[in-house]
């Protein structure tokens, strides 16, 4: 029996075990999230019939066939290295998860106020059916118009894995932003109180007792000081929406393009720039399924690449659009 094909006979000591806790076992898959992940990715069949997420729970019969085709076409191991597709900038790639560059204008996942704007999400989910696998799996998400690393999981048992990491503040999220203004101290943390405003979809300041408001720490550094701006790191310690665009707008220090988070119209704001000038570039995760610590770098877009060089040479920018 070859090792990328497995079969076993359901005997009378396996009888009524569930088919997820039958493929876990040491002698036959090791872990029950590989065999959470080989039944999500049609690796796994009884009697012949391919199983299906819901069947993770079966009761085995005595007599009962089980069969792991664990290099079945179109469920091998993809390569981990960069690579693109005609819509996808993949730094990452195996078969629990997949790591995407995403570019500025384009929705990490579907909204259903936007229902026909164009995702990450939905390209992902036409990659992956094009390789005869299963819909991707929503990890965290940044906001349309920021560019950089965006990570989904590649079936149930990894979405799992990766989500409790976010909820335990585990993962190292690295961004660069371009501010008005010099942050005072150049390095160290911000610590607000916020609330997200429902009707105006933005998040708020909001005082430490408020029942409804949460956290928000951030850590930042000044990489680079021009006339009348900075390249700001920040190092996210939780993840909010919008966090980092609301911290720098409460210290005086607007993102540049922002058009959110203003005082208003009348705010000055002298460079044309066609979103907010934040990316995501650093991110570090353990892998859902080995333990082992993965770290994805996303290069700064075109669009900020071109700021950055006419911030440094004091060029007079004209309008631009949000292209990566």
């Amino acid at each position: 029996m070859s090792p990328s094909d497995l079969r076993w006979t359901v005997g009378v000591d396996a009888v009524g075990v569930r088919l997820d806790k039958f493929l876990a076992a040491a002698d036959r898959l090791g872990s029950r999230s590989r065999a959470v992940a080989a039944i999500e990715r049609g690796k796994v069949f009884v009697n012949d019939t391919e199983t299906a997420v819901a069947d993770a729970a079966k009761r085995l019969s005595q007599g009962d066939s089980v069969r792991a085709w664990m290099d079945r076409p179109g469920s091998s191991k993809r390569r981990p290295g960069p690579h693109r597709t005609a819509d996808l900038d993949i730094l990452y790639e195996d078969d629990d998860i997949i790591a995407i560059n995403k570019p500025p204008g384009l929705l990490a996942v579907p909204l259903e106020r936007k229902s026909q704007a164009e995702s990450v999400f939905d390209q992902l989910d036409r990659h992956l059916r094009s390789h005869r696998t299963r819909r991707p799996f929503t990890v965290h998400r940044i906001d349309r118009d920021t560019s950089g690393i965006v990570v989904f999981a590649k079936h149930q048992a990894a979405q799992g894995v990766l989500k409790q990491q976010f909820l335990r503040r585990e993962p190292e999220r690295v961004y660069l932003a371009v501010v008005y203004g010099h942050p005072t101290p150049p390095s160290g943390t911000w610590r607000d109180h916020l609330v997200w405003d429902q009707r105006s979809l933005i998040q708020k300041r909001t005082h430490p007792r408020d029942p409804q408001g949460t956290e928000a720490i951030s850590d930042y550094r000044v990489v680079e000081r021009y006339q009348s701006t900075s390249l700001v790191e920040i190092r996210l310690v939780t993840g909010k929406r919008n966090q980092i665009r609301i911290q720098a707008r409460l210290r005086g220090h607007t993102l540049v393009g922002e058009q959110r988070y203003v005082f208003g119209p009348s705010e000055l704001r002298p460079i044309s720039f066609g979103r907010q000038a934040l990316h995501a570039s650093r991110l570090t995760v353990k892998h859902p399924a080995t333990g082992r610590t993965l770290t994805f770098d996303a290069p700064l877009p075109r669009d900020m690449k071109e700021l950055l060089a006419a911030l440094r040479t004091g060029t007079v920018l004209p309008t631009a659009s949000p292209a990566g």
